[in-house]
């Protein structure tokens, strides 16, 4: 398995358990079945690799005026996109979508982190 493919799948790995973990934590997130995680996770990396980017840049003075609290609520709608996009998850509202875009970047992150130090690969 090449190391860009074997990257993706520890990052998808990451993304599918946080959300997990996150469905577990807060009541407003739920997933009808594990197909589901598991397609909310592959739309999630596209959404957050393709949209996020282009919202960012357009949101860019908002960003800089609220000292980057405004990617916060970027992280939220793509929580919601996700959610429109993704039949069997569901989100319950912005404030649910909000905390738990918070949750999971931090739980992802550190399980990426985890998953990357028992592969030997080097943090990016």
């Amino acid at each position: 398995m090449s190391k860009a493919l074997l990257r993706f799948v520890l990052h998808w790995a990451a993304t599918a358990l946080s959300l997990w973990v996150a469905s577990q934590v807060f009541e407003g997130i739920r997933f009808a079945d594990a197909h589901a995680l598991i397609v909310a996770a592959l739309v999630l990396g596209f959404a957050n690799a393709i949209v996020r980017p282009l919202l960012i840049v357009l949101t860019l003075p908002l960003t800089v005026l609220t000292l980057g609290l405004f990617l916060l609520v970027i992280n939220a709608l793509m929580l919601l996109l996700v959610a429109a996009l993704v039949e069997g998850f569901g989100v319950a509202g912005f404030g649910t979508a909000l905390v738990a875009g918070i949750f999971i970047s931090i739980t992802s992150y550190c399980i990426g982190a985890l998953l990357r130090a028992g592969t030997g690969a080097p943090e990016r």
